[in-house]
């Protein structure tokens, strides 16, 4: 696979725009794909345009958008089934873990077996069906797939700090801070878990400088992977803190005793203490189970995962409505799956915006930007989406102790091939091959026109 790309920076350099098109989307080309060898060549130049900054997947996204287009290209033309051309040059699950052609080793998945998923799940043997009854309509209706795959890490360290208060809360204390994700739940749930606590007993401290250190900010997809990571560790190093002051208490060789469900134990025997007083023995005896905790990531988590979407497009306006939206993702481990679903589903979201709706419009003459507010930029709105049938196929990541995979990104990078692959679908017929930037209706509406004067 040869690619060469031109990277728009926009007028100024921005702080994060130089790593996305020099590291992030030259990382993982050929990490789905058994592509044996590959010549990235990108420049990025400087133009009179806004500066660029980052969303969700950024170089993930656009490296994904083309390969998936390559391979979709690489079946019209040498007849085979799209699905299947994927499923034959995925490594198998066993074959985990891979390393691609720049040397960079995806270390969990099972490629095949969630596009298999997807596909069924999406009831693509009805699509001939779902596309006559469109036709009957008047309209065309296209199937697309795409398969995506990120890194996530960003800031590669971080911290916590775990104290055991007087009035017998937990405070986990974090350097970052939630922003929406959901990691008010899901913090205090891997510690919860991992001290059989009850959830509500654990206290969140989040982005207080007072308390804490450090943070490593919400980048690339970070905080369960980095967070979580940390909370991990530091309740392991509780556990062995609480053993010693423990078998003490009960008079036991230190060996001799476990810890299960918030108590330790003594093996063989009904004695036993719990956590909570194990820390009061502690900090009366001028001692404390309290915790801080710091790591630097070794290497990154990689979710994954297949996406089949179904568009109709109006013959006479141009018009791209969503008809159907399934997702098979892996996440890795979920520490809770609600967290995980909404996650996924405003990616995706953002991914339809930036397929279908999204364009930063200027003024040939001048350079003025036209599109200078929301008024002029269409984000997504309810009524441009569909229910989407989302569903998980995990593997365990084996970067990190919990098994988790970054999932605030994901579903954004597999959004936007998936439906430029439902146009191009739709749009086959006509002789049309190539769709670029988002799919407006006045894009569409232009290449309809185009086909037909060919006519």
């Amino acid at each position: 696979m040869r690619i060469r790309s031109v990277a728009n920076l926009g007028a100024y350099l921005s702080g994060s725009a130089g790593g996305v098109q020099t590291f992030q989307y030259a990382f993982l080309p050929g990490a789905v794909y058994r592509i044996p060898a590959i010549e990235l060549i990108v420049a990025a130049v400087f133009t009179n345009t806004a500066p660029i900054g980052v969303l969700r997947g950024p170089g993930y996204g656009e490296a994904v958008n083309i390969i998936e287009r390559l391979v979709d290209a690489a079946a019209r033309q040498c007849g085979f089934d799209r699905a299947e051309l994927r499923r034959m040059n995925m490594p198998p699950a066993a074959a985990m873990p891979v390393t691609n052609a720049f040397g960079n080793k995806i270390d969990s998945g099972a490629f095949p077996e969630t596009l298999d998923r997807a596909l069924a799940a999406a009831d693509i043997a009805g699509f001939a069906a779902r596309r006559t009854d469109s036709e009957r309509r008047g309209r065309l209706r296209g199937l697309g797939l795409a398969y995506h795959i990120k890194a996530t890490g960003g800031a590669p360290s971080e911290n916590v700090d775990v104290r055991f208060e007087a009035d017998g809360m937990v405070s986990l204390i974090t350097g970052t801070q939630t922003i929406g994700q959901g990691h008010e739940t899901t913090l205090p749930q891997i510690l919860a878990d991992r001290l059989g606590l009850p959830n509500d007993m654990i206290r969140l401290v989040q982005g207080d400088t007072d308390a804490i250190p450090m943070g490593g900010g919400h980048g690339s997809s970070r905080a369960t992977y980095m967070g979580g990571t940390a909370i991990w560790r530091a309740a392991y190093i509780i556990i062995e803190k609480g053993r010693r002051i423990a078998a003490e208490a009960l008079e036991a060789a230190e060996a001799d005793i476990r810890f299960e469900d918030g108590q330790f134990v003594v093996a063989g025997t009904d004695r036993a203490i719990d956590l909570l007083r194990v820390a009061r023995i502690a900090a009366e005896a001028g001692d404390s189970l309290d915790t801080y905790y710091a790591w630097t990531r070794e290497w990154m988590t990689f979710p994954n995962g297949a996406h089949v979407v179904e568009i109709e497009i109006d013959r006479d306006t141009g018009e791209v409505n969503l008809a159907r939206y399934t997702a098979v993702d892996d996440y890795g481990i979920m520490v809770n799956p609600m967290i995980a679903a909404g996650q996924a589903h405003g990616a995706i979201a953002q991914g339809i915006g930036q397929a279908l709706l999204e364009v930063a419009h200027y003024d040939p003459k001048s350079g003025q930007v036209l599109a200078g507010s929301l008024m002029d930029y269409p984000l997504p709105r309810a009524d441009d989406l569909v229910p989407f049938e989302l569903s998980f196929n995990p593997t365990r990541c084996t970067t990190n102790p919990l098994g988790v995979k970054g999932c605030g990104e994901a579903g954004m990078v597999g959004a936007v091939p998936a439906i430029t692959s439902a146009i191009l679908d739709a749009l086959a017929p006509l002789e049309i091959g190539k769709i670029d930037g988002p799919a407006t209706a006045y894009h569409v509406w232009r290449a309809l026109g185009a086909a037909r004067l060919k006519k």
